[in-house]
């Protein structure tokens, strides 16, 4: 999978801007009769699906997305040009209004409503959702944007106030979710075995070295790997919490995100 991420320059802000386990049930099932292989494997394909109660943050989210991968293939293009434009990311946003472009820039998925963004949010996020709570999630996943977000565009702005880069680097289409799901899919990597957590790095961080040599984006291409990094070094954080939302002794986990 090529990771990607909604960026360009100001000339290309121009173009399309589509172009960046549910709580086990009170009770004992084998009380019931019911065999608890069994019951795991037909609710297998169930758990990437997002609900309420399971995994309110993932459905949430994923809504939105879909409602603004919505407006952007039927709104007028020139409209969803603008918003992309103030939603960005970039050193001139991030100046004058650093929260809201902040924020803005995590309600778009680079690619529309067709991105395999979409789908990879659903299976990582709800699966990560599924160990740490709501809360707790969303804090990897904001953590993973923010950084990521200021680790590349402050050397940018760096760059431009010494001279090495033209004031023009300064604005930038720059939006999507990439950079706080690598760093959900580097935190989730810390909570499975080790055979599938070494599978899921290795592959990922493949994938995003792929693309740094290709050198199209590097900037965004180490924005990637930086957010997976935080992901990792979070691993200490999200195992203890982990741990904590374990079913005690009655068999019922804890409702706190």
């Amino acid at each position: 999978m090529t990771w990607t991420r909604a960026v360009g320059t100001g000339a290309a802000a121009g173009a399309d801007p589509a172009v960046r386990s549910p709580r086990v049930a009170e009770g004992s099932w084998a009380g019931r009769g019911g065999s608890g292989a069994g019951r795991a494997s037909a609710r297998g394909p169930a758990r990437v699906v997002p609900s309420p109660r399971a995994t309110p943050f993932t459905l949430c989210y994923a809504l939105v997305l879909l409602g603004t991968g919505l407006f952007s293939h039927l709104a007028d293009p020139d409209l969803v040009r603008d918003l992309l434009a103030h939603s960005s990311t970039d050193v001139a946003n991030l100046a004058h209004r650093p929260l809201l472009s902040l924020v803005a820039s995590a309600v778009w998925v680079a690619g529309g409503l067709l991105s395999p963004y979409i789908v990879a949010f659903l299976v990582v996020v709800g699966a990560l959702e599924r160990k740490l709570g709501g809360l707790r999630t969303a804090g990897i996943f904001l953590l993973g944007h923010v950084l990521a977000t200021l680790m590349t565009e402050l050397p940018v702005a760096a760059s431009v106030a010494v001279g090495q880069l033209p004031d023009s680097s300064l604005r930038r289409l720059d939006y999507g979710i990439s950079y706080g799901l690598l760093a959900c899919a580097g935190a989730l990597a810390g909570l499975v075995r080790p055979w599938p957590r070494w599978m899921l790095l290795g592959g990922i961080t493949a994938a995003l070295l792929a693309d740094l040599a290709e050198f199209t984006d590097p900037l965004t291409d180490w924005g990637h790997l930086l957010a997976l990094a935080i992901g990792v070094l979070a691993w200490p954080y999200v195992r203890r919490a982990a741990q904590r939302r374990e079913p005690g002794p009655s068999g019922r986990a804890p409702r706190s995100a």
